[in-house]
Formats: structure tokens, C-alpha cells, sequence
């Protein structure tokens, strides 16, 4: 039986925005057009040759509800936190994080050979765990599996499965899918997305179609492209090559209370956060 292809519901432009110390980076969510595709709550797309752009980076800072995910093409973040934890996100490098009850940190952008480019994106996390403890997975290029097509078509697999091939990111609540496609010029990609899940792509070069024909959708990076619902993404590169991320979950249709990195559900819960940051007791011993 043909797979329902999904349709193009919307696509965003990034915003240019400055977080952290002053970090210049490309927004396309949440912002004025695009609050947030449950239960993806952020992404953004930072990176430059100027070091001025990022080296003020994202000094100590809080989160609390929410997982944030790191992927590197370029350069280097090196991070540490209020539990422990040090090291550095290497160029084809991602680190998965979750904040859970709460974590301070700071993440810290080099250039390397006169470049840093990144992504980062923030997953919620269900009203069961956001109060679980705080953890890493740090997931190295040589952890991602890469699948190569008969017709040239590469794809990193970072969570979710292709051609038997198991992403290393695993046991998360979203159920995520997180693929990263490189389509040569004229080349065609459909992949299954699991019916009642969120999708979106990011395209980060090229240009390429997306949607089923005949209503395809034509978008040139840097875009964002927000799925309806359906059974299967495709995408179509044009007369050069296309890089895309492909990002999909579980929704879970919870009602959403957020105060900068701070995600819950109710507004009660966010004053709870605060007070706790004010009063010393956000980091426990423990933690």
C-alpha cells in the first residue's frame, strides 16, 4: 500500500538573533510565525569565521525541564556544569543533554581552522520527568552511523533507524527521529515518518523540494520546513548538491510554561523554579 506522503504546512525563515554573552545566531524557533512544534520547543543554527561572532559564547546558565542537543559541524563547544561534567563537542560530534530537575552550565564555542558552525535544538521532556536527574550522552562522530545509497545519497544517523541501522541517541521519552541527509544534485529521499508524530527539516545548504507532487514546496537554505501529517517525508535535491536535517516526534500534548531555559507546565512551576534560583536551592547536593 502507498505510504501517505506529508505535505509542506509552513516554512520559516531564521531570524538573526544574539544569545548568551552576545553570540550571533540563526533563530527559526520559537519565534513570531513559529512558537514551537511539540515537543520540539528551539532550534537554532549559530556559526561564522568572525570569532567575534561567538567566542562571548553561553556563559553559567540554568535549565530545567527540557533537553538541549548540540551537533557540531565545525569547530568546537567546550562545556562544563555544576555537576561535574567537562569536555568538549568536537566538529561531527552531538551531545544529547537533559537538564531534568535542573543543571547550571556554560558552553563555550572555538573556531578551528578559521570556522565554528553548529546547531542546537531543545527537546521538551513529559511532566513525568522533568524533574528526573540531570545526564549526558556524549555521542562522538565515530558513534553515528553513516548510510550511503546505491545512488549516492548519504544519511547520519544520530536517532531513529535506516536500512537496519540504529541511531546511538536511544531510550528518550519524544521517541525522536534526527537524520542528517546530504542529497547529491537531482537525487530524490523518502523515509517513513510514524504517523501522529511532529516533523520538520532543516536545510542548511543547498536548495531542494519538499511535499509530495504535485504541490512540492521549493526551499533554499538556510529554511526551516514544517510537515503536516502523513506517513512519509520526501525531498528532492535540484542541480546541486542538498544537506538537510530530518527531525520527528512523539507530541506530548501537555500544556507548555516556559521562562527562557526553563520549560514546565505550569506557570506556578516556572515561580517555583525562580524562587528556588534566588534562594541558593536550584542545585542540590546530589545533583
Amino acid at each position: 500500500m502507498t505510504k501517505i506522503s506529508r505535505p509542506v504546512a509552513e516554512t520559516i525563515t531564521p531570524q538573526r538573533v544574539r544569545e548568551g554573552a552576545g553570540v550571533h545566531l540563526q533563530r527559526s524557533m520559537p519565534g513570531a510565525r513559529l512558537d514551537m512544534i511539540d515537543p520540539f520547543l528551539l532550534f537554532d543554527h549559530f556559526g561564522s569565521d568572525n570569532p567575534d561572532d561567538y567566542l562571548p559564547g553561553f556563559p553559567w546558565h540554568p535549565h530545567r525541564g527540557i533537553e538541549t542537543v548540540t551537533y557540531m559541524f565545525a569547530g568546537a563547544v567546550n562545556h562544563r556544569d555544576s555537576i561535574g561534567n567537562e569536555g568538549t563537542v568536537e566538529a561531527g560530534d552531538v551531545q544529547w543533554m537533559s537538564a531534568g530537575r535542573g543543571i547550571m552550565h556554560e558552553e563555550m564555542p572555538e573556531g578551528r581552522d578559521g570556522r565554528m558552525e553548529g546547531f542546537q535544538l531543545w527537546v521538551n521532556l513529559p511532566a513525568a520527568e522533568k524533574m528526573s536527574p540531570p545526564q549526558y550522552r556524549d555521542i562522538t562522530a565515530a558513534d553515528i552511523p553513516l548510510v550511503t545509497t546505491d545512488d549516492g545519497i548519504e544519511i547520519r544517523v544520530i536517532a531513529g533507524e535506516i536500512e537496519g541501522k540504529q541511531g546511538p541517541a536511544v531510550d528518550i521519552a519524544a521517541d525522536p527521529l534526527y537524520l542528517d541527509v546530504t542529497l547529491p544534485a537531482g537525487r530524490q529521499f523518502t523515509h517513513p515518518v510514524e504517523a501522529g508524530h511532529n516533523a520538520f527539516a532543516y536545510l542548511v545548504r543547498g536548495s531542494a523540494e519538499f511535499g509530495p507532487a504535485p504541490e512540492r514546496i521549493t526551499a533554499t537554505a538556510p529554511n526551516l520546513i514544517v510537515f503536516g501529517e502523513g506517513e512519509q517525508i520526501e525531498a528532492e535535491s535540484a542541480d546541486s548538491e542538498a544537506r538537510f536535517f530530518l527531525i520527528a516526534g512523539r507530541p506530548f500534548n501537555e500544556p507548555v510554561a516556559r521562562y527562557g531555559p526553563f520549560v514546565m507546565n505550569t506557570r506556578e512551576e516556572i515561580e517555583q523554579t525562580l524562587r528556588e534560583i534566588r534562594e541558593g536551592t536550584f542545585i542540590t547536593e546530589g545533583d
